[in-house]
């Protein structure tokens, strides 16, 4: 199984589970999962959290090469994702709400159920059109969608992880 990591995760990892100056043995868990293959970013996600500033950011840059997805998302994948799990007829404002969340769902499609997406994002169904939440995109797709601490369970992360 691979997992593909949404920004929410890391930001919020940093800011308020796991800060890189106070739980590094994560961040070296996350860079060792990148590295085996199993957590990946997709580049237009590592795009979004690196045109910020801070330690979060030198810490991707250090570890884009391993994290981040060597492909590109299928353009009419996206297409279908936006029209599909969105709406067909977005306006500016709802392309810009919904941001990058399409790639990461082409990507996990274009890897035929054998990647779950990881998000901080929780499931609102009522919420329609540029509102929809990553969650319910992701199941309309039948693609499997967790938060970070359902991936800290499922890969067995542990401050002592290396000694395992």
């Amino acid at each position: 199984m691979r997992y593909l990591l949404d920004a929410n995760v890391l930001i919020d990892a940093d800011r308020d589970y796991y800060p890189l100056d106070r739980v590094p043995e994560f961040w070296g868990w996350l860079a060792y999962q990148a590295e085996d293959g199993t957590i990946k970013v997709p580049s237009e996600i590592y795009d979004e959290v690196v045109a910020g500033t801070g330690q979060l950011v030198d810490w991707l840059k250090d570890n884009k090469d391993t994290l981040v997805i060597d492909d590109e998302a299928d353009p009419g994948t996206i297409q279908h994702v936006v029209s599909e799990g969105y709406a067909p007829d977005l306006t500016e404002d709802e392309v810009e709400r919904i941001g990058r969340d399409p790639f990461i769902v082409a990507y996990a499609l274009g890897f035929d159920n054998e990647v779950t997406v990881v998000t901080t994002e929780v499931s609102k169904p009522s919420r329609q059109r540029g509102n929809r939440r990553l969650p319910d995109v992701c199941a309309d797709f039948d693609v499997l969608c967790i938060n970070t601490f359902a991936l800290v369970q499922a890969l067995d992360f542990s401050t002592d992880w290396q000694s395992k």
